[in-house]
């Protein structure tokens, strides 16, 4: 039973929480789970959120709407065409930079680079003018709210609302972005794929596509200024920063509680048949909760170094999950946090935290993490 626990979900419903790494990369690849229900209303929750906080209905239309979604973003989101957004996130970082270098000390670093570098570059993706951030930002931020269903859902109607409009003015207005290619998809197969359809997976772009690297960005910042050493090195050498970012993927240090046996928090899954871990059966219809984090600090990732390792090489976490659910905009998070880093450690030598680092305030009643505020002075 080492592998498989009995515990609870943030809503109190009953769940397995696994946390072996390899039980969870091979449990990423088994078909048995998945996001789908056969009954999603009586099915334990994770949260009270819409976002992954209940199962979907489970039937051919939504495997078929799941890989037609992944077919519609993978070019998106392909090596080559993240490649070529590396000067213009470039510029995006430098700007940002400069006016948090314009503000006055001690600065929210959250609020000046963490939030507004993701949101740019996912809003110029997508074709979503970023004059509107403030709105999307709130409404991102209910939508993620695990503990209050009525905001969370009106929060994503807000939200799939706005992308809506968009995309019907993407219809006779086209341009290069993602917004315009699901209208095309839509006026190619009107029948199979609605503007409704193409309104959920453009909300959902929006929201993945920033939330979660903000929070990685928050993490990274922490993380280099509790370890001055380790940012010396970098600065030094700016060569290791591909593997550092790995590391602050891996580390996640910020927003979420300590993995423990009691409450389970990470990756949700659904049985759709009986699967047996570790000796014992989880029926169908059962919640998994893989905790990705656990994983990652396991001694298969971190070996004789635990703690924060810049240079750690090789570096196999599972923060972007595995297999036939890897996520898609990984490469996209990647090239942010890589460039951000670069030019925040060559600019912001001195960089440091304006407060300890226990009184940071992480946003833990959301489902993407993160923090509330990062007062930093240099």
């Amino acid at each position: 039973m080492a592998n498989l626990h009995r515990t609870r979900t943030p809503a109190g419903d009953p769940a397995w929480r696994v946390a072996d790494y390899a039980t969870i990369k091979a449990l990423l690849g088994d078909p048995r789970l998945d996001y789908t229900h056969a009954d999603p209303d009586r099915a334990p929750r994770y949260s009270d959120s819409v976002m992954f906080g209940r199962p979907q209905p489970e039937s051919p239309a939504t495997t078929t709407a799941h890989t037609r979604m992944r077919k519609l973003l993978s070019p998106w989101f392909s090596a080559r065409r993240i490649e070529q957004l590396r000067p213009r996130v470039g510029e995006i970082a430098a700007h940002l930079l400069d006016e948090l270098a314009g503000r006055d000390r001690p600065a929210d670093f959250h609020d000046a680079v963490s939030f507004p570098l993701p949101a740019l570059v996912i809003c110029e993706l997508l074709g979503v003018p970023y004059r509107d951030r403030d709105d999307f930002r709130r409404w991102s931020e209910e939508t993620a709210d695990m503990t209050d269903t009525t905001r969370s859902m009106q929060g994503f109607a807000s939200l799939w609302q706005y992308i809506s409009t968009l995309v019907a003015t993407k219809l006779d207005q086209p341009g290069d972005d993602l917004l315009s290619a699901l209208a095309a998809a839509h006026l190619a197969d009107p029948a199979t794929f609605t503007l409704v359809e193409a309104a959920q997976i453009g909300a959902a772009v929006l929201i993945a596509g920033h939330e979660t690297t903000v929070a990685a960005i928050d993490s990274g910042v922490v993380l280099l200024a509790q370890h001055p050493e380790q940012r010396a090195a970098l600065r030094a050498d700016p060569s290791g920063i591909p593997a550092a970012v790995e590391e602050i993927l891996r580390s996640a240090r910020t927003g979420e509680p300590a993995p423990d046996d009691t409450t389970a928090r990470g990756l949700v899954r659904w049985t759709n048949a009986d699967v047996e871990v570790d000796g014992t059966v989880v029926p169908t219809g059962d919640m998994v909760v893989l905790d990705l984090r656990a994983a990652n600090h396991a001694p298969h990732v971190v070996g004789d170094r635990p703690g924060f390792d810049a240079a750690r090489r090789p570096n196999p976490h599972l923060t972007f999950g595995h297999g036939a659910h890897f996520c898609i905009g990984a490469p996209l998070a990647r090239l942010e946090l890589q460039v951000l880093f670069a030019a925040l450690l060559e600019r912001f030598s001195s960089l440091e935290l304006a407060v300890a680092v226990e009184q940071l305030e992480p946003r833990s009643k959301l489902l993407t993490g993160g923090l509330r505020a990062l007062p930093v002075t240099w």
